[in-house]
């Protein structure tokens, strides 16, 4: 067999084993971002407790997503790393079957909302060394997550409306486990073929990690200027992701039909996905950063005023921008500009500040927000968006 029809074969490999693993662990993620709450809301909490449970484990993992990414960084076996942090989820998602009352869910809570939200970014540095060495497309790889998240929000939509409640729990425990699955199917370090070095890397193997290494990363001026802008942007959505399925309810929308919402976004995230690789070369990815920014003004304010269903179908379009467009611009840029042997920190840091720092502060404000303005909190998103454009725009100058 020639080698290159080899290393074709193990890129096909890499990607379906990514593919794969995207789909499993976006059945958790379709499930506990627009249902999870409900979940809490029918344990009793308050909405001020159920904002608190929602943030306070993006707030720890400020320290532990970033310090697991510069391990697994320095280990340099990040499929290992993932296979622990899918196992611990399961085991946290299980032990919330037996607890009731708002210390204990928030205490179990905070555990496996740290194992889940790590996941996500090494998972990325998995599939960006692909990109980078094996020339893989990476949207094509993420959009089988986004088709995923829609099957999810549908089923647990409608296993919400006909069954309760009770049953969201049950349906992450058979996410987690499916993740658990996908874990150890992703391909180790060494199943890639090693691609001819790429220009910023040396033709010898890359160095190790050190602490001064992260630090110069994150007192980089363009990386920070970066971090500000797509951190606002995602954390605008923290009205949505927190309240927006129950603000459908107090409107009279079914759960079934939120099911149908949140897989219009998706769909849209879905097409961009397909085709991000064009799209990114186009625009370019600080371009499609500010247009993230430019759609989140625009649909937060619209959500502002209480649109009836028949003008959310069409507005929810804008979740493929204001989410997709700002994600594939923000891991497009980190792969053109961060060194690989520094790619985990590097994603570790983002996803820390933008759903750590950036995304738990708007989630705590959120609380307040939502419960004296109601649906008018948005207005506030709609500003932080506006944020986040003018910083993507800054970012865009001093490229």
């Amino acid at each position: 067999m020639s080698d290159g029809k080899g290393e074709a074969i193990a890129a096909r490999g890499f990607a379906v084993r990514l593919a794969l693993f995207y789909g499993a662990l976006f059945l958790v993620a379709g499930t506990k971002l627009p249902y999870f709450p409900i979940w809490l809301d029918g344990r009793g909490l308050t909405t001020s407790q159920i904002a608190i449970i929602v943030a306070a484990p993006l707030f720890v993992r400020i320290v532990c997503t970033p310090v697991i990414g510069f391990a697994a960084d320095a280990h340099g076996d990040r499929r290992l790393a993932v296979i622990l942090l899918a196992w611990v989820a399961l085991a946290a998602f299980l032990a919330l079957t037996g607890v009731v009352g708002f210390w204990s869910i928030l205490a179990i809570t905070t555990l496996l909302l740290v194992a889940t939200t790590s996941l996500m970014p090494l998972t990325e540095t998995i599939a960006m060394t692909g990109v980078r060495r094996l020339g893989l497309d990476y949207g094509r790889m993420r959009l089988w997550g986004s088709i995923s998240f829609i099957v999810a929000s549908f089923i647990a939509g409608f296993a919400v409306e006909r069954i309760g409640d009770g049953v969201v729990l049950w349906l992450l425990i058979g996410g987690a486990v499916s993740t658990v699955l996908g874990a150890h199917l992703l391909p180790r370090p060494a199943t890639a073929p090693q691609a001819p070095q790429l220009p910023a890397e040396s033709s010898s193997a890359a160095p190790k990690p050190v602490f001064a290494d992260a630090l110069r990363l994150v007192f980089s001026p363009k990386f920070a200027l970066f971090i500000v802008a797509v951190g606002a942007i995602q954390a605008a959505h923290a009205v949505f992701y927190t309240f927006g399925v129950l603000h459908w309810r107090s409107q009279g929308i079914s759960s079934g039909w939120a099911g149908v919402l949140w897989a219009i976004g998706v769909i849209t995230e879905i097409g961009l996905f397909a085709f991000s690789r064009r799209i990114a070369v186009w625009l370019g990815s600080v371009g499609m950063i500010a247009i993230g920014a430019l759609a989140g003004v625009l649909r937060w304010t619209l959500m502002a005023f209480d649109p009836p269903l028949a003008l959310l179908l069409p507005l929810q379009v804008l979740h493929g921008l204001t989410y997709g467009a700002t994600h594939i611009g923000a891991v497009h840029w980190m792969s053109e500009r961060i060194p690989q042997a520094q790619a985990g920190t590097a994603q570790a840091i983002y996803a820390a500040v933008t759903h750590g720092i950036a995304m738990g502060a708007a989630t705590i404000a959120a609380g307040s927000l939502y419960a004296t303005w109601q649906g008018g909190a948005y207005l506030a998103m709609a500003a932080l968006s506006g944020a986040g454009l003018v910083a993507a725009l800054a970012l865009m100058r001093a490229r």
